[in-house]
């Protein structure tokens, strides 16, 4: 059997009548129809019941489908390695990213990424940090950006920088809360993401080491929000250190006594993937983005040097 009458047979079973299948793979509906009656003798079995609705999968092809979705993956992977063997990265990359893509340095990424693999097409979806991660796992995006601790086998990543967080207040409040203590504090409305993210859990985790729930939530899911929600006078809530001191800076708010929480920037992926020519593509722009290649040359060459010593 030929790949092309699988790729057929697949097509097929996605668009349920062989006008349609045929259109998509560009060739005529008597050619098509000659692909399956070849790929159905080769088999010996019946692939398609033909009705009035279409084409419906027999029982038996559904059962194949999964196999042969396998098959032409695995082939893909193949036509991939050997380009990147040759220097060409080819396909499509799904990444997700977070509300503030300069501090995560997408532009750069995304500039170096188009001028070293212009064949590589990617695609930005943005989202919050829980809700990518499991798009991730699940195969819905080929890489993301997360915060927080990667605690799933399935997932690797790439470690991009440390986040500090700092408990933040409306700006008005700098003199109520000067001496305000931890209960205090959480007895004041907090603004927290969604439980899907991580940032849910940095302001849990800081709350608890301090033994203080707090009294009242407002949720928002966006970075940008939470801070605006500050600035104008609805609670309190962790902030990005960088972000803090700038808006602290223009008047905006107030970062509260010495609290901090910090967390990991990641670049994450599937970890059956990490041979994956794309994937590596996308981890080698990444080290060269944050200049990780050159710190773990760096490294390396202190080892040397300690160990010639």
């Amino acid at each position: 059997m030929e790949l092309y009458q699988l790729r057929s047979f697949v097509a097929i079973a996605e668009a349920g009548q062989l006008t349609r299948a045929a259109e998509k793979l560009h060739v005529s509906q008597p050619a098509l129809s000659a692909q399956l009656k070849a790929l159905e003798d080769e088999l010996d079995l019946i692939l398609f019941e033909r009705t009035s609705n279409g084409m419906v999968p027999t029982a038996a092809a559904k059962r194949l489908l999964v196999e042969v979705e396998k098959v032409l993956a695995a082939a893909q992977t193949l036509q991939q390695e050997a380009k990147a063997l040759k220097g060409e990265v080819v396909g499509k990359a799904r990444i997700g990213t977070l509300s503030d893509p300069e501090f995560a340095r997408v532009g750069e990424f995304m500039s170096a990424a188009v001028t070293r693999y212009p064949l590589l097409e990617i695609e930005l979806h943005q989202g919050v940090t829980g809700s990518l991660l499991e798009q991730v796992r699940s195969g819905g995006l080929d890489a993301a950006f997360y915060y927080g601790e990667l605690k799933f086998p399935a997932v690797s990543g790439l470690a991009l920088r440390e986040v500090a967080y700092r408990v933040t207040a409306p700006a008005e409040w700098e003199e109520r809360l000067r001496d305000a203590d931890w209960t205090a504090i959480a007895a004041l409305p907090w603004i927290i993401p969604p439980p899907i993210s991580s940032h849910h859990q940095l302001a849990h985790t800081l709350l608890s080491q301090h033994k203080v729930e707090p009294a009242r939530i407002v949720e928002a899911d966006q970075e940008a929000v939470v801070a605006s929600l500050v600035a104008s006078g609805v609670g309190i809530a962790l902030m990005r250190e960088d972000a803090a001191v700038e808006r602290q800076a223009a008047g905006e708010i107030c970062i509260w006594g010495n609290a901090s929480v910090s967390t990991t920037l990641w670049f994450v992926y599937a970890r059956e993937r990490e041979r994956d020519p794309v994937i590596r593509a996308l981890i080698n722009v990444e080290k060269d983005t944050w200049g990780l290649r050159r710190e773990t040359a760096a490294r390396k060459r202190n080892t040397l040097d300690t160990a010639a010593v």
